[in-house]
């Protein structure tokens, strides 16, 4: 079985997390429990989510935490919408591209894992 560190998806989704720190550092200091805190913690469950449900060892449990990881990508891009919305971010910062590139990875993933049973 592969390590949940060599899947691209996990790959993808560790490079979101950075880039979304980087984001959010520039933030003003009243967000710090407000989106800072939201956006970081909707992030880091995108990885993590799939490295528990790949350690799981079971396809019915992978899948349903790369579901988890699906909606917390969903999440975190409602969080960025606000932020643009409220002026934090301008749309060149959002990185739509990875985030675009994440959800067709997650559901490609999601597909071969129903494939075998689920």
């Amino acid at each position: 079985m592969r390590k949940y560190q060599k899947l691209e998806v996990w790959g993808l989704s560790m490079k979101l997390v950075e880039d979304i720190y980087e984001i959010t550092s520039n933030f003003p200091a009243g967000e710090r429990f407000g989106l800072i805190s939201q956006m970081r913690r909707a992030s880091v469950s995108i990885p993590s989510n799939i490295a528990e449900g790949h350690g799981r060892h079971s396809d019915k449990e992978f899948f349903r935490f790369l579901s988890i990881a699906r909606g917390s990508l969903y999440e975190l891009e409602t969080q960025l919408e606000i932020a643009k919305r409220i002026n934090l971010i301008t749309q060149d910062e959002i990185g739509e591209n990875l985030t675009e590139k994440l959800h067709a990875k997650l559901n490609s993933l999601m597909n071969i894992v129903k494939a075998s049973g689920v």
